[in-house]
């Protein structure tokens, strides 16, 4: 077949390279690049860019020293410009949000603390952490802060959403800033979402504001990867 083509080589080896992929699991490993080569009747330098590309595409993963494997498909996808709780990502696939409370805790504040909520006189923060489940399945983990003030005296409950939670309080998010940073094995967070050492973690560092413009909510979110896809909306600005 690829033969009777006359699509440049490069392109005709990813067709089939799709074909053969949606046979195979999840996760599955491929044959090596020699054997890949043997199979398809092309070079070595032809089948790595393929991989390269199909890579690119999401659809597989390679982990140096090891192989080439199949990516796992998403579970869930977002917008990025979309400012959503976890609880209503969830949701919006049509799967069932879920929690799993590790710990809460009131901290003396730091001077970043105090920087980061733009409180020079703030003496504690609360923080709790909690892996955050879909179908059961641990997908993110969240450590949030807030300012304790905030709280007067109610109990955060361990499995509500913290943005309604703020909403009941008056507190109402209206935008975050948020910074993205993809990172690879992380020791403990990975060993709780249960994820692979070869797997990728994203983490979002947020700041949430409140209709009033003040900082309330600090979130460090690790999602997994291999299980959430991002996107995002850009338009061009004509001058």
């Amino acid at each position: 077949m690829i033969k009777t083509d006359y699509r440049p080589l490069y392109l005709q080896v990813i067709d089939k390279l799709r074909q053969d992929i949606e046979k195979y699991e999840e996760g599955k490993q491929l044959p090596s690049e020699f054997e890949l080569a043997k199979q398809l009747g092309v070079s070595r330098a032809t089948l790595r860019e393929a991989l390269r590309l199909l890579e690119d595409e999401g659809l597989l993963v390679r982990r140096h020293g090891v192989g080439t494997f199949v990516n796992a498909k998403p579970m869930l996808t977002a917008g990025i410009e979309e400012l959503s709780s976890v609880t209503d990502m969830i949701r919006k696939a049509n799967m069932e949000p879920g929690t799993i409370f590790l710990s809460d805790s009131i901290l003396e504040a730091t001077e970043e603390d105090q920087e980061l909520f733009k409180q020079r006189d703030l003496e504690k923060v609360f923080q709790i952490e909690r892996l955050r489940t879909a179908d059961d399945v641990p997908v993110v983990y969240c450590l949030d802060r807030v300012p304790y003030h905030l709280l007067s005296n109610r109990s955060v409950h361990e499995t509500k959403s913290l943005f309604q939670f703020l909403s009941e309080i008056g507190k109402i998010i209206t935008y975050a800033v948020t910074y993205i940073e993809p990172i690879g094995y992380h020791e403990t967070v990975s060993e709780l979402l249960e994820s692979d050492a070869g797997s990728a973690l994203l983490l979002l560092n947020q700041t949430h504001y409140d209709q009033h413009d003040q900082p309330i909510l600090y979130s460090q979110n690790y999602f997994r990867a291999d299980k959430f896809k991002f996107h995002v909306l850009r338009k061009r600005f004509m001058t």
